[in-house]
């Protein structure tokens, strides 16, 4: 098989984004939020876990302790307590209580508005940034790239990068800066309902055309 050209990837990769955008022109983060710091524990909770076992915490979580002053002020094993249904929870309730207690001593008690501010917090890393900003902020400034955006750039072949980082970078140059904002939302849905993992629905999907891996 000729290998690609860039020029093809590239069309291939807008081609991808102006589909998602019509089967979800609406398409909203899954995690539940209040505000930018809610949102900022409730990403931090979400790795390595999904997004349905966040939200089925985070009410009691953000009831008990719904700011960055409250939170601060925690007793770690008092959140992992509530915490405890989801993956890594006695590391993530002490992320939580450290990212709040960073956000109080070095940004004044409000979430910072840079990707570089925002990932000297415990706990939060690129993609948590890309959220971050992205949906509190309104500032884009990458693609957050969690397991199913992973998978599915490179079910597309549109990156082969082993790990999120490097694949984020490759879709960057792939995908117009006007196109990266819902990328995540949208890719999120679909690699749910369509490209599920292990048992994908090529049958049905839209982007079977242009999927190198479609019935594979």
């Amino acid at each position: 098989m000729p290998r690609e050209s860039q020029k093809r990837k590239r069309e291939r990769a807008i081609e991808v984004c102006e589909r998602m955008g019509k089967r979800y022109p609406d398409a909203q983060p899954a995690l539940h939020f209040h505000d930018p710091f809610t949102l900022t524990i409730a990403v931090l909770l979400s790795a390595q876990t999904t997004d349905a076992a966040v939200n089925k915490v985070t009410p009691e979580l953000f009831s008990r302790w719904p700011d960055a002053v409250s939170m601060a002020q925690a007793n770690p094993d008092e959140i992992a307590q509530v915490i405890h249904s989801i993956g890594f929870y006695r590391t993530k309730a002490r992320n939580c209580v450290g990212c709040a207690q960073r956000i109080l001593s070095d940004f004044g008690g409000e979430v910072p508005h840079t990707m570089q501010e925002l990932q000297t917090l415990p706990g939060v890393g690129r993609k948590t940034a890309n959220i971050v900003m992205n949906e509190a902020f309104g500032q884009v400034e990458g693609i957050a790239v969690d397991t199913h955006v992973f998978r599915l750039a490179h079910k597309l072949r549109l990156s082969s990068a082993k790990d999120p980082s490097a694949t984020e970078q490759d879709l960057l140059k792939l995908i117009p800066r006007e196109l990266w904002k819902p990328v995540n939302s949208q890719w999120i849905l679909f690699g749910r309902e369509v490209c599920i993992a292990n048992r994908p629905r090529c049958g049905e999907c839209e982007l079977a055309d242009i999927c190198p891996s479609a019935g594979k």
